[in-house]
């Protein structure tokens, strides 16, 4: 793919971001007229980020005002998944049936969204035109100019259709740079229905009463830092964990306020003997379907295994609340999403955009959930009835309202992991908890790269 960064056809504000830093270059077509923007209230941005404040409304008239300036053959990259590529290919034959009017070549290639950012990364001149990635790769790929921002929209407004934490996790320094694809990676409770009632699994507090009244267990990975944010994040506790602003070094504070009540509670509920410490992702699913555990948070990838070996029992929720020094506080989680970038080095950078929205739209992300069972980011599709139906999908939607988008350091993860293995085995060594949370921060909060 030639670097060229004349966007064909697109609007003006466009050109000018593509323009730039580039130098001589042929005469560009004429672009269509800048579609409107409009404030964008329910935009929101990354914890310490400006709030987006505007975004393009769609605008039909710029995607004929496209198709007027393309002359020759539009030649494209995109990379998915190896999973996404039968789903993914169908899409692009039905994005060329719309404009039968232009010749398309679009070449498809397997890339996992996990790699995408060393892929694309390693020359962003050569990588795909449009690609999927994991959204916590988005700061580096931003900050190496490798994803064009979303200022102008063809067919729908990208901040408006989508659940707001997709939004969030598409947005860096208040302007967004992706397409939301999906909104399903972050954790749940799954239970059996024949131990917790619908009213028990609200609290945990009284699903601990409830487990050890039938002699049975709550498995949680405490030793993993994932998991662990859920508690010490957790709705009205004032307290976090965040990538600062120099997107290196971390901001936490877990060691104020109610940190050591929090700290405290979970060791409580070690204590009780009824909720434990999961060794793992495997062994929480194992003991879940062996009957050992009769609920465990963990995600969607496992909702299958669960649903078959619970059969009518199977259920699955939001995360329960807990209490702390007397409070009682609703569990956060981390949430991922997938999402598909364009790249800003395109020949056509239009028509790029144009296919990353017919990809992540409505119909594709429900064709993806139908296709894979992949949780919808779309507003409207995440709200469909055999979206709602999918037990595992419906708890992580629910559980959307209370979940933040993962960003942090790397310095986040092993401070963190120690915590949750003292916790989890009930400080053993009766270590103050003031002292395990300062030692924790300060691992935490360390420069990058210490």
């Amino acid at each position: 793919m030639k670097k060229r960064a004349i966007a064909l056809a697109m609007s003006a504000m466009m050109m000018t971001a593509a323009l730039a830093g580039c130098g001589s270059q042929p005469q560009p077509q004429t672009p269509p007229t800048a579609p409107e923007t409009t404030p964008a209230a329910d935009a929101v941005a990354t914890p310490g980020e400006e709030p987006v404040v505007e975004v393009a409304k769609a605008d039909e008239s710029a995607v004929g005002n496209l198709i007027a300036a393309t002359t020759g053959p539009v030649k494209l990259t995109v990379w998915a998944s190896e999973e996404d590529q039968d789903l993914t290919k169908k899409l692009i034959d039905q994005f060329k049936a719309q404009y039968p009017d232009v010749t398309f070549d679009i070449q498809l290639g397997a890339c996992s969204e996990s790699t995408a950012k060393d892929n694309v990364l390693s020359d962003p001149t050569a990588a795909a035109d449009v690609f999927a990635f994991a959204d916590d790769q988005i700061s580096d790929l931003v900050n190496a100019g490798a994803l064009q921002e979303v200022a102008a929209a063809y067919t729908y407004d990208v901040s408006k259709e989508n659940v707001a934490g997709s939004v969030a996790a598409a947005t860096v320094n208040g302007k967004v740079y992706a397409y939301p694809m999906t909104a399903d990676n972050g954790y749940f409770l799954y239970y059996n229905k024949s131990v917790f009632s619908d009213d028990d699994i609200k609290s945990l507090d009284k699903m601990i009463e409830v487990a050890n009244e039938k002699n049975t267990q709550i498995g949680f990975e405490l030793a993993n830092a994932w998991y662990l944010f859920g508690f010490f994040s957790a709705q009205g506790t004032d307290l976090y964990a965040r990538l600062s602003a120099d997107g290196a070094t971390n901001e936490c504070n877990w060691n104020e306020g109610v940190g050591v009540d929090i700290a405290n509670a979970l060791i409580g509920y070690v204590d009780t003997g009824a909720f434990v410490k999961a060794a793992d992702d495997a062994s929480a699913v194992s003991n879940m379907k062996d009957g050992k555990y009769a609920a465990i948070v963990n995600g969607t990838w496992s909702a299958s295994s669960i649903s078959e070996a619970l059969g009518d029992d199977y259920g699955a929720a939001k995360l329960p609340t807990f209490t702390a020094g007397g409070k009682e506080y609703q569990m956060s989680s981390f949430a991922g999403y997938k999402l598909i970038g364009v790249n800003p080095h395109s020949e056509f950078v239009g028509w790029s955009m144009l296919l990353a929205e017919y990809l992540t739209n409505e119909e594709s992300q429900v064709a993806r959930f139908e296709a894979r069972g992949l949780g919808p980011a779309n507003i409207k599709a995440a709200s469909s009835d055999a979206v709602k139906a999918d037990p595992a999908i419906a708890a992580i939607a629910a559980q959307a309202e209370y979940a933040t988008p993962q960003r942090i350091g790397g310095n986040f993860w092993d401070p963190a992991k120690s915590l949750g293995e003292i916790i989890g085995n009930g400080n053993p060594d009766g270590t103050d908890v003031q002292t395990l949370l300062d030692n924790a921060v300060e691992g935490i909060n360390a420069p990058a790269g210490n």
